[in-house]
């Protein structure tokens, strides 16, 4: 995997499925092709049998109960169950929502859905390294506060919030704890429990599973009521209708298991390379974004003062494939605002990368990796002196 350029180093985007995932997929595309909501025959039996195990394999490697676990297709389509079915269930009973200034999109933007519905959401600001500060937390709940949002684990910056401690303030105030934990499920311990953890969201294909199917938990006991954002049919306990996309749930199942097996040796592993990397890219005087903050092993964010970010990225295109902290919308660059509520200068995030290592990468994409940026970075340098 990965024998050939570019090496891709983009991991936090999307993850190669592991051939493991899809080889126990395949058979439910040809001969175990019946509908898991099909009662009266072995077809749907066997399904919904698969459904099942899927089910009890994506629980435990966060510590849930299988009952708890909602398919849905993707992790946005989670957040948006999640965050707009509690609110919904509510009945404006209480309307305010807290959340912070650096969360993925899918989060932000249901926000502003609520907003526009007539909820309240305060946005927490994040100090230098992109961390919460849990007395503004604090502060910030009042008494028609509904829920806190707070994505467990940065896809940009790789950096881990204080999620114990976030989960124990909701618990005290009697408040539901929501996590976007795309990026962290089946690379760092996640459990749900432990956490005191109400909603949590994730994605297959961001641990090795395939695109297109994801999962909402919903904690059972004592848990938050949801309207359901899909109708017609009823499926998944009346929260989420629709056929269930039984090869996907399988290939799902399948990438908890492989993610619960190698969970610490491959956090050890991309630990070492990462380090690697940031040790020898330290010698062209840059910036780890979070650098000192608790992190994700295998995710780096640098920035690479007095190059050219957009010309560094085609240069670098042809050999390896990683990201630039600037969005690109509508032909305009957009600064990437996790690294903007950072305090990180415009002109400095316009040259921050995001490398991101994965189950297939190797100390010799890595030492590719260093000698590419490299060269390019000290080029850049010369011709601008």
């Amino acid at each position: 995997m990965n024998s050939h350029l570019p090496v891709y180093l983009d991991n936090n985007a999307t993850t190669p499925m592991d051939p493991r995932v899809l080889e126990e997929m395949l058979p439910y595309f040809l001969d175990k092709f019946g509908n898991a909501a099909s009662k009266t025959h072995s077809f749907g039996w066997e399904a919904e049998e698969a459904v099942e195990h899927a089910r009890e394999s994506i629980a435990a490697l966060i510590g849930a109960s299988p009952k708890e676990i909602v398919f849905t297709s993707g992790a946005t389509e989670a957040v948006n169950l999640a965050v707009k079915g509690v609110f919904e269930s509510n009945g404006q009973k209480a309307s305010h929502l807290i959340t912070v200034q650096t969360e993925h999109k899918a989060v932000l933007d249901t926000c502003l859905a609520i907003e526009k519905k007539g909820g309240r959401v305060t946005y927490l600001p994040v100090d230098e390294n992109g961390l919460i500060r849990l007395d503004e937390l604090e502060a910030a709940i009042n008494k028609d506060t509904l829920l806190i949002a707070v994505m467990f684990a940065n896809n940009e910056t790789g950096v881990i919030q204080p999620i114990k401690e976030i989960g124990n303030i909701a618990a005290k105030h009697d408040i539901y704890f929501f996590t976007d934990a795309t990026q962290a499920v089946g690379k760092i311990p996640v459990d749900v429990q432990e956490n005191n953890i109400d909603l949590l969201a994730f994605s297959a294909h961001k641990l090795y599973g395939p695109k297109g199917i994801g999962v909402l938990y919903v904690k059972k006991k004592n848990g938050p009521t949801l309207t359901a954002q899909i109708d017609g049919g009823g499926h998944e306990r009346n929260r989420r209708s629709g056929t269930l996309n039984v090869p996907a749930i399988v290939g799902l199942g399948k990438a908890c298991e492989l993610a619960e097996t190698e969970l610490a040796s491959e956090a050890a592993r991309l630990s070492r390379l990462r380090s690697q990397l940031e040790s020898e890219l330290g010698n062209l005087d840059v910036i780890i974004n979070s650098g000192s903050s608790s992190r994700l092993p295998h995710c780096s964010n640098i920035t690479f003062p007095g190059v050219d970010g957009e010309k560094m990225m085609l240069e670098a295109s042809g050999r390896i494939a990683f990201s630039q902290s600037s969005a690109c919308t509508s032909a305009t660059i957009q600064p990437s605002h996790v690294l903007m509520a950072m305090g990180v200068p415009v002109e400095l995030i316009r040259n921050s990368f995001r490398i991101s290592l994965g189950r297939f990468t190797t100390s010799e994409h890595i030492d590719l990796a260093i000698e590419v940026i490299s060269k390019i970075v000290n080029a850049h340098r010369s011709e601008r002196n």
